[in-house]
């Protein structure tokens, strides 16, 4: 079984930066992709970025595109976002997830459904103010 650890969350104002590390207690394993989603009380879990471990295919929320980074370290599996230009309405929890995928032309509609995912993290709080 493998197990997500997430780090990296913090309170920053407005336009600073974060760097969310994700670490699974495994690697190799069958999990072929790997996400950020991030929710807040009273909301769905959402996908904020994902990309699979092969690094062919990367996908970003447009809320986020542009501010935010996937990558891997492909030799350990750690999985890393980098968040820039940070605003009050990124204020949420981060948590990483993984999954087993199929075909490359399913990704793009597959990321973004959290119950696609069995691997989780336990949540790095993301606090920005204005």
């Amino acid at each position: 079984q493998v197990r997500l650890v997430e780090s990296g969350g913090g309170s920053v104002v407005a336009g600073g930066s974060l760097r969310l590390i994700c670490t699974p207690s495994t690697y190799p394993s069958a999990i072929n992709f790997m996400a950020w989603f991030r929710q807040t009380p009273g909301k769905e879990r959402e996908g904020g970025g994902s990309m699979d471990t092969g690094g062919r295919a990367t996908f970003y929320a447009d809320s986020v595109k542009g501010r935010f980074t996937i990558s891997q370290v492909r030799a350990q599996g750690t999985v890393f976002l980098e968040m820039n230009n940070l605003e009050p309405e990124d204020t949420a929890r981060y948590y990483c997830a993984g999954a087993v995928f199929g075909e490359m032309r399913t990704w793009a509609a597959a990321w973004r459904q959290s119950r696609n995912y069995h691997f989780w993290g336990q949540g790095t709080q993301v606090s920005v103010a204005a």
